[in-house]
């Protein structure tokens, strides 16, 4: 009789091993699943694709991409200003592509921007860090602790000569010129009983 509760304690002990490792595993499985899709996104994954330009703090016009050479001296609205950005499902990670050059802003081994065709490599990803002064800062998936950037003559800054305190990292996001922002065409209006009294009497004139 002495046996059976050691019997019993052991099976507990044991059922509760078990769990704790399939916890364990499923835990370990699912944070390598977001961090290869994370790192090397597939074509499956959802990307939501937004339009916009990128204000330069330090030279007060917006970043444009002429192919393999990429500036921050575009005009408000200039066709080569316009950039598709394309935002990965996981995270803040996003490809920077000109509308009119379909070239992606890249940083290569040494820290240098540069336009490439195609943008699927890791080179060719930003992650946008959001800063207290609204301005934003993109800094590279690959290359950890090098970010975008542009001198006051708007010519591209090695990553490697970078920091996220630098006024030459800083951009906000600005709709084209001409189009509203989205925001923007919202409008809100309080409803009281004169307002119902004459939206009735505006659905429903009076006959002469």
């Amino acid at each position: 009789m002495s046996l059976l509760p050691s019997r019993f304690i052991y099976l507990c002990l044991h059922f509760l091993v078990l769990y704790f490792q399939e916890s364990q595993q499923s835990t370990a499985d699912f944070r390598f699943y977001i961090e290869n899709h994370t790192r090397n996104p597939d074509d499956l994954s959802r990307k939501q694709v937004r339009i916009y330009q990128l204000y330069s703090r330090t030279t007060g016009k917006h970043v444009q991409i002429l192919g393999k050479r990429i500036n921050a001296n575009g005009d408000d609205g200039g066709k080569y200003a316009l950039l598709v950005v394309e935002t990965e499902t996981f995270g803040s990670h996003v490809r920077i592509k000109g509308k009119e050059s379909e070239h992606y802003i890249c940083m290569n081994e040494k820290g240098k921007i540069i336009g490439r065709p195609d943008g699927r490599k890791q080179e060719c990803v930003f992650v946008e860090e959001f800063l207290e002064n609204n301005y934003t800062a993109l800094v590279s998936a690959k290359y950890k602790g090098w970010y975008l950037g542009f001198n006051r003559k708007g010519r591209p800054k090695k990553g490697s000569r970078t920091t996220q305190r630098q006024q030459e990292v800083h951009f906000m996001k600005r709709q084209p010129k001409g189009r509203a922002d989205p925001l923007e065409e919202f409008r809100f209006t309080t409803v009281t009983k004169r307002t119902r009294r004459a939206r009735r009497l505006k659905s429903n004139p009076k006959r002469n």
